[in-house]
């Protein structure tokens, strides 16, 4: 019965001990090129970096705010005097030390004089609080730093859609590769298959001598070949996958699966670029940090002017003390005013607007070379994915016609009527062509995902 009882007792502690490594699995997360990029979006790290900068603009602007609002301080002072200085009227005449009758002598005068008290002008220990409250009426430097602080968030917030564009594309660059070496191993596994066959049924005619020993080894070079190439294809594609979750900001060791296919992206209705699209560089983002850029240049020219412009401000002060002194001679409260204006700085004024001008100079000229930098990137990007499309329909005709080929040379191989190097030059330029076809489907994916990028930062 005992025994009955601990083997009970181990198997439900087994099942707990399964169930929960089965809870721990992490479900395969299945994604579409649109969903990842989305996913990318919430979860990139580069990304929620942008966004931390977003929140760091905007308490710069709130911090650059409170300067120009009333400002409330507390000042509290202990002092402590070892000597207390003491103030004395000198001697008085004491009436009542006079005789009280007789006639008054001199000395009888000289003895009544007596010296009077002295007063202390402090306390040893005193405590004094002081509340003021400031208020800056006028800076044309506040101003313009103000302005550019809202500038520099601006600035921030275009960095995030950028950052946004670029993760998008690098992700379905990514993406396409990952599904193009995918159908690419599928492909030349099929290869694999159909030669390992033909060698096989090639070293049973050898032992039965109807070829030679050569022809067997022709074919296994090529099965060789062909398997040192999908060794290389597999370690690029699981090297992809791990730069695809990095790019997700997903953990390594989540499970993926990509849903989308090759023949989904070069549908006709993915060739949308075949015809000149409308390209606006006026709305693209990186005109547009660019722009802001030169803006705040211009903002930097003029905050070093402003800065011949006076500075105002006006306070209030109210001063307490725990401990006062029969003599206090402090007032408790007092308003005023202050003027700043700086007259000569040995032209040190005049070298710093020089030099924000020419920064100014500078940024007008980046933002030239940025507008027609950009019209070049959106013409040689549809020119590159033209001739991308091109190159697909052209490679899709050749791997059709080196199959076809190939399939032919290895019947007549089989007949006796080919020999086994026409069959392995046969086979290796179709695996040429497999490969310049993949190579040129992913030119045309990469042209396409750049062309998003463009234009849909334009809009």
């Amino acid at each position: 019965m005992n025994f009955m009882r601990k083997c009970l007792l181990m198997y439900i502690l087994l099942g707990s001990i399964i169930k929960g490594f089965g809870q721990d699995k992490k479900e395969i997360i299945k994604l579409s090129v649109s969903e990842a990029q989305t996913y990318a979006l919430q979860n990139n790290r580069t990304i929620k970096s942008a966004k931390i900068d977003i929140n760091i603009a905007t308490k710069q602007v709130k911090e650059n705010l409170a300067v120009g609002l009333p400002q409330l301080n507390l000042a509290a002072n202990y002092l402590h005097q070892f000597v207390i200085p003491e103030l004395s009227f000198g001697s008085y005449l004491d009436v009542n030390s006079l005789p009280p009758t007789g006639y008054l002598t001199k000395d009888d005068i000289a003895n009544a004089y007596k010296p009077s008290p002295s007063f202390p002008l402090g306390v040893r220990n005193n405590t004094t609080f002081d509340f003021t409250v400031s208020q800056l009426i006028f800076s044309g430097e506040y101003l313009v730093g103000l302005q550019a602080t809202k500038v520099v968030k601006e600035m921030s917030e275009k960095a995030l859609v950028k950052t946004e564009y670029q993760t998008k594309e690098s992700v379905a660059n990514t993406y396409y590769l990952i599904i193009v070496l995918g159908e690419s191993l599928k492909v030349l596994n099929a290869s694999l298959e159909s030669v390992n066959q033909t060698y096989n049924d090639m070293a049973k005619m050898n032992q039965q001598g109807f070829n030679e020993e050569t022809d067997v080894d022709q074919i296994k070079i090529s099965w060789s070949n062909l398997k040192r190439l999908i060794t290389s294809i597999e370690s690029q594609k699981e090297t992809s996958v791990k730069l695809l979750k990095f790019q997700l900001g997903m953990d390594f060791s989540q499970e993926i699966a990509l849903t989308d296919s090759i023949q989904g992206f070069i549908s006709e209705g993915n060739m949308q670029y075949l015809v000149s699209p409308e390209y606006n560089v006026v709305k693209s983002v990186d005109y547009q940090l660019v722009s802001a850029q030169t803006d705040l240049s211009a903002l930097m020219l003029k905050r070093e002017q402003s800065k011949y412009l006076p500075s105002i401000a006006a306070f209030y002060r109210h001063e307490e003390q725990t401990n006062k002194p029969s003599f206090n001679f402090a007032v408790k409260d007092v308003v005023g005013a202050t003027l700043s204006f700086p007259i000569f700085t040995s032209f040190q004024r005049n070298a710093k607007i020089s030099e924000a001008r020419f920064n100014l100079n500078k940024s007008e000229l980046n933002k030239e070379d940025a507008r027609q930098g950009l019209i070049m990137e959106f013409e040689t990007a549809l020119n590159n994915y033209q001739t991308a499309y091109n190159n697909f329909t052209t490679n899709k005709e050749s791997i059709i016609l080196s199959k076809r080929v190939y399939d032919k040379t290895l019947i007549k191989y089989h007949e006796g009527v080919s020999t086994s190097f026409e069959l392995s030059q046969n086979q290796s330029q179709y695996l040429t062509s497999e490969t310049a076809y993949y190579n040129s489907i992913l030119s045309l994916l990469n042209a396409k995902a750049k062309l998003d990028r463009i234009l849909s930062s334009s809009k």
